[in-house]
């Protein structure tokens, strides 16, 4: 018999899910197909979708049910300015003061993600979550180098709009060309160690998803994906 999931294991799970699309934005969770899925009773299924809404991934409506909720596409713009600012600041810290070793890294990285990026034009068989990973490897290493983990350990957290609101760029907008160009534009500043166009840039590269989803925001396919309010 097979070790039954804990609470935490479940909430990953679940987590992964609705980060990934997996589960869409307004789907129901219910929590006797649940506990049916994971084999185990109703009390730590409740548990898990209290902390689920607690964390702003679902809702829970008495006498109703449990359903994801819909991602904010102005809580994700909030947080892609936030981003822009602080990667900004801590790329700008990274260029003046990394080893030739760093910047190598950092180039690798790159490589790496090209890799990942290849077979992005038949996004059944791509590996998004490879794809995602590695961006943020490639990133991960001006922080690190510049001792800002606990700033990264806070920016990369699973979020129920920003994160989404990512995975949903790279299946609606198939955004990776673009981001392998922003990379690459990344990779020239800090060869040359120019710092001028880090924020230019920086906004370009997270702001790119609003840009390249466009009217689609808007459209029938993925309306039910957003707030009313959108």
């Amino acid at each position: 018999m097979k070790n039954q999931l804990t609470n935490n294991q479940i909430y990953k799970i679940l987590e992964d899910e609705i980060v990934s699309l997996d589960i869409k934005p307004n789907e129901a969770l219910g929590e006797n197909s649940l506990a049916a899925r994971f084999g185990v009773s109703r009390t730590p299924i409740r548990s898990v979708l209290q902390r689920l809404q607690e964390n702003g991934f679902v809702r829970i409506i008495p006498g109703k049910g449990t359903f994801v909720e819909p991602i904010n596409i102005e809580t994700a713009s909030e947080l892609i300015y936030l981003r822009v600012a602080v990667e900004s600041s801590v790329l700008k810290d990274f260029i003046n003061s990394a080893s030739q070793t760093d910047i190598e890294s950092v180039r690798y990285s790159l490589q790496q993600l090209e890799e990942a990026a290849k077979g992005a034009d038949d996004l059944s068989t791509f590996d998004i979550n490879k794809f995602l990973q590695q961006d943020l490897e490639m990133h991960k290493i001006w922080f690190s180098a510049t001792k800002k983990m606990y700033i990264w350990s806070i920016i990369t957290k699973p979020h129920p709009d920003y994160s989404r609101f990512i995975r949903l760029d790279i299946v609606g907008a198939k955004n990776v060309p673009d981001v392998i160009k922003d990379h690459r534009d990344i990779m020239s500043i800090i060869d040359s160690r120019n710092t001028d166009g880090i924020e230019a840039l920086m906004s370009t590269h997270l702001y790119g998803g609003i840009r390249r989803l466009g009217s689609k925001l808007f459209s029938d396919e993925y309306k039910n994906y957003f707030q009313p309010a959108f």
